[in-house]
């Protein structure tokens, strides 16, 4: 039987020191050794398929090397899932191994959920939530190193810092690239008013607008809410019965869902899809835009970007202070770029933005001649 690879093997591949490997796969590298070093060393762990001992690694350090998750509805998400693969992939390229529970959209199960898993003895907790949301922090995480992901801390003085969507910049975009095509009459179906990413994505389509020194048709929008009805509704009331000089180029979408609503709207209505009528998604949905006839240009939500990021920033506060990740406002995960108070009124230095990205399909084209 083939040998398992040690520590010694991994450092003497890599032209490093056992103890440089040492700090390196333990997490604590940076400022300790060289980045190429620090490359090698991973490199040469890969090669070598080899992987710290975790209960020698407990043993020494006094931790459990698991970190506990807990989701309103995530973990049984085939779509926001992706945050607990994000982050669980940094968990494991670390040592530590991932737990979680979903609550179910139960609240009331999110203080027991918490207490469960402190019962085990996690090193720290992460929060994450389908969907953009305030969240009520349940108590036990404050005991622990804690991060929120895909929601924010919903208390007067806000606690844990939290990786979120920069859903204004995604509006902003979004809209940009229509404007960039020629369009003009650009309608847009917002959501549900009362969500949290919904009014966000609005601003971004206003701040568009006002960059380009252009009017919003305030008939135009409409809070159409998240499915596959909403859209085709409100779709058909922009379009139906209207002259082609007198209906949008463009239609853009809450969500995917919607949008599939707006390309049945203009398939009932006899208009091509981009050629009369310009379709914009969000999201990015597996198995929905990229399969839609014509696919979807949309926004791509940064579900495995928030997990990596809210990872990343928990296993900084676990095993180096001073070293946390997150703990200041960023246009991406890890880039901070100063204090204050945020555009949505929340302490800033809690907060990270993970920006969306454009997906460039078949269902945008160029504006209609009128």
């Amino acid at each position: 039987m083939q040998r398992k690879a040690t520590a010694l093997d991994v450092a003497k591949r890599a032209g490093v020191s056992r103890s440089a490997v040492s700090l390196v796969l333990n997490g604590r590298g940076d400022g300790n050794v060289a980045k190429e070093s620090q490359d090698r060393i991973r490199r040469a762990a890969v090669e070598l398929s080899y992987s710290p001992n975790p209960i020698a690694l407990s043993l020494r350090n006094q931790r459990t090397r698991m970190i506990g998750i807990v989701s309103d509805h995530v973990v049984v998400s085939a779509f926001d899932g992706n945050i607990i693969g994000g982050a669980d992939d940094v968990a494991r390229s670390r040592g530590f191994v991932t737990v979680a529970m979903d609550t179910e959209f139960d609240a009331a199960r999110d203080e027991s959920a918490v207490e469960t898993l402190l019962d085990r003895q996690v090193d720290g907790l992460i929060y994450v939530t389908e969907g953009l949301k305030p969240l009520d922090v349940p108590p036990g995480m404050l005991r622990v190193p804690s991060v929120l992901a895909n929601c924010y801390d919903n208390a007067p003085v806000p606690a844990l810092p939290h990786m979120i969507p920069d859903e204004v910049r995604g509006g902003r975009e979004a809209t940009n690239h229509l404007l960039e095509l020629g369009h003009r009459d650009i309608a847009l179906l917002a959501g549900a008013a009362g969500s949290a990413a919904a009014p966000l994505r609005v601003a971004g389509y206003r701040e568009a607008f006002a960059e380009a020194r252009l009017d919003v048709r305030e008939d135009w929008m409409s809070w159409v809410g998240w499915d596959i009805d909403g859209g085709f509704h409100g779709a058909m009331k922009l379009l139906d019965g209207v002259s082609p000089a007198e209906r949008p180029t463009a239609i853009m979408c809450a969500n995917d869902r919607a949008a599939i609503g707006v390309a049945l709207a203009a398939a009932r209505l006899g208009l091509s899809v981009p050629g009369d009528l310009s379709i914009m998604g969000y999201d990015d949905e597996s198995h929905v835009a990229d399969t839609m006839v014509p696919t979807l240009t949309t926004m791509a939500l940064p579900l495995r970007e928030m997990g990596a990021a809210a990872m990343t920033a928990l296993l900084a506060q676990i095993e180096g202070p001073g070293k946390s990740e997150g703990h200041g406002k960023s246009e991406g995960p890890g880039i901070p770029v100063g204090p204050g108070i945020s555009e949505n009124g929340r302490a800033a230095s809690l907060e990270t933005l993970a920006p969306c990205r454009l997906v460039i399909r078949e269902s945008t084209g160029p504006a209609a001649h009128r």
